[in-house]
């Protein structure tokens, strides 16, 4: 399952992960594209609430540049950098070219979506 990842006029892929959060995740992108507004955090992060709850089977995570999960069952964070804590793994992000780049420094909007 792939998801793609609009910030600041450029498009990026996500593989979902196989669990309940990232079922529910793409079927909400049924109904359409989310935007989100995202804020930077810490410097290795952006985060931003979904608006609804996913079900979340949180875990200790190592993080990676490029992972997407779920925070306290509402919050999306999408990783530039690495940070430890208790998520919900999302997805993944396959082609990180220009990915910290088009995150930039400050606060974004991101859209989220169906793969086409």
């Amino acid at each position: 399952m792939n998801i793609q990842i609009q910030v600041n006029g450029q498009t990026f892929t996500a593989v979902l992960e196989q669990n309940a959060a990232a079922q529910a995740l793409r079927q909400l992108l049924t109904q359409g594209p989310v935007t989100i507004q995202m804020e930077n955090y810490g410097g290795f992060e952006k985060v931003g609430a979904l608006g609804q709850s996913l079900p979340a089977s949180d875990a200790q995570t190592t993080t990676q540049p490029g992972d997407m999960v779920l925070y306290q069952g509402n919050q999306i964070v999408i990783f530039y950098g690495s940070n430890s804590w208790s998520y919900t793994r999302l997805g993944h992000v396959t082609d990180l070219t220009g990915w910290a780049e088009a995150l930039g420094p400050g606060d974004v909007s991101v859209t989220f979506s169906l793969a086409e």
